[in-house]
């Protein structure tokens, strides 16, 4: 509690300075530089985050999913296969899938712009990627578009508009937002061959885990074995077809 108070003395006395991150790396699944912050300044950012997130959520696009109340990783799928129906008139034509990742995205902002756009607001806080959302959605006039953080996909029944929608995305994100897609991660390709989105290749009919994850799910499982993960791991499989693969889990974990 002495602690809450000086922190409140602080903010009260406009003395507060944020306290430098502590650094460190993880490989799971890819190397990740991590900046940790300390407990003083994460109480901070809790309670800052409790009184604007009301305001920052009405300022998002409703297919936004990322950290965001009742959204998510399973609505953005259920959506994405939404709009594949709707395209696609329920699988007979061709859905053709725009596929993007922004490269190394939150170690790439740069903060003098998102001061300038910050500034346009005052206390009418916005963030940077929403800007990005407002000009896909409003400028390019993109119907069936969805983003979870840096990972966001178009769909539509032109192959050829995609194209062009790749030329105009890479411009704003360079022109405006001094961003560049992940080279090895654009692509576009039909539902029917699989494509790529939230750990998950979707398909016209179903959706299958990527071998990427299920390789990490099996390797956590046998390397450092606890019940809550082998639950939590059944949770997520309930949300794929994925009958085979719970019951290996089953008959390895559960039944012996």
């Amino acid at each position: 509690m002495d602690n809450v108070l000086d922190l409140h003395l602080d903010l009260k006395n406009k003395t507060y300075h944020h306290d430098g991150y502590h650094a460190f790396s993880i490989s799971d699944p890819k190397p990740r530089n991590i900046h940790k912050a300390t407990v003083r300044d994460r109480l901070l950012h809790h309670a800052a985050h409790r009184i604007l997130y009301p305001y920052f959520d009405k300022k998002f696009i409703h297919d936004s999913y990322s950290c965001r109340l009742n959204k998510g990783t399973h609505k953005s799928m259920n959506q994405f296969h939404k709009y594949f129906r709707k395209i696609s008139r329920n699988n007979t034509r061709t859905c053709w899938v725009l596929k993007c990742d922004i490269k190394k995205f939150f170690a790439s902002i740069d903060h003098t712009i998102l001061l300038e756009i910050l500034k346009k607001h005052i206390l009418d806080l916005d963030i940077l990627m929403n800007e990005f959302d407002h000009y896909m959605k409003h400028e390019l006039k993109i119907q069936y578009y969805i983003r979870y953080a840096d990972d966001f996909l178009v769909l539509s029944s032109d192959k050829n508009i995609l194209s062009q929608n790749v030329r105009y995305i890479v411009h704003f994100l360079q022109q405006k937002l001094k961003l560049s897609l992940h080279p090895d991660k654009v692509f576009i390709k039909t539902i029917a061959s699989g494509a790529d989105f939230l750990g998950w290749v979707h398909f016209p009919h179903h959706r299958v885990l990527r071998t990427t994850t299920k390789k990490r799910m099996f390797r956590k499982l046998s390397t450092n074995f606890f019940h809550e993960s082998l639950i939590s791991y059944l949770g997520l499989l309930k949300h794929g077809n994925t009958h085979k693969l719970r019951h290996i889990l089953d008959d390895a974990y559960i039944h012996n």
